[in-house]
């Protein structure tokens, strides 16, 4: 064999190398990016699946351009009393379920859309963007506002649900939904608004160490009263 098949020989062998080497490279990396929106995302993940019919690389698209829009926001601070007057905003929209389910998921839609607002996220007249945000920053709570702001313009989805039971399709119904559909709307939705009125890094500046302690004893005592199962 001659010195040039040699050369061309170990050429060849090179770049079937390197480019072996750059197609898995890719593939580790393709996967590394789909483990690590998969645990930022969580069961938001599993949700935008659904929405584009088992395309992940499209779910994937979908979710990092929202990581691109809205993962720099920074939480803006929550006074003590601005979180005091939140939370017995929601106590009472809880107990006014009992006689007035649907004006409680309304008040809770709109309290939920007014707490996302002053914490820095789009404020509640741009909701589909409100929602993406949260959904960066609140993956395994967004769901429930997803649903209380549902029940509160009166339209359930009822067709292909996601493995977290959310809407798969656009499809809706109107009419409004039953009690306990509503109940557990509120319920769910809960999750979200304890996460947005929760003591973060940023109220630092706006609150004293004892005024810390008090505001978080507050907030996470809410209780489920007036929608309690029973």
């Amino acid at each position: 064999m001659s010195t040039l098949m040699i050369i061309l020989l170990i050429v060849a062998v090179v770049v079937i190398a390197a480019a072996a080497f750059a197609v898995l490279n890719r593939r580790q990396q393709g996967a590394g990016g789909r483990r690590g929106l998969q645990r930022r995302f969580g069961p938001e993940y599993d949700r935008a699946v659904a929405r584009h019919d088992g395309d992940t690389k499209a779910a994937e698209r979908d979710l990092g351009e929202r990581v691109k829009r809205h993962g720099s926001l920074r939480v803006r601070p929550l006074d003590p009393a601005a979180r005091e007057q939140y939370t017995a905003r929601w106590t009472v929209a809880q107990e006014r379920f009992v006689d007035s389910p649907r004006e409680a998921v309304a008040e809770a839609d709109r309290l939920i859309a007014e707490l996302a607002g002053a914490r820095g996220f789009p404020d509640a007249g741009h909701y589909e963007d409100q929602v993406d945000a949260l959904s960066v920053h609140h993956a395994h709570h967004v769901h429930g506002y997803r649903k209380v702001h549902r029940a509160a313009l009166g339209t359930t989805g009822t067709m292909g649900t996601d493995p977290m039971g959310s809407e798969a399709t656009g499809v809706e119904r109107t009419g409004g939904a039953g009690t306990e559909e509503l109940r557990a709307a509120l319920l769910e939705a809960r999750g979200l608004f304890e996460a947005l009125v929760a003591e973060h890094r940023s109220d630092a500046d706006a609150t004293s160490t004892t005024g810390r302690h008090d505001t978080r004893k507050r907030s996470t005592g809410i209780t489920h009263k007036g929608v309690q199962h029973g």
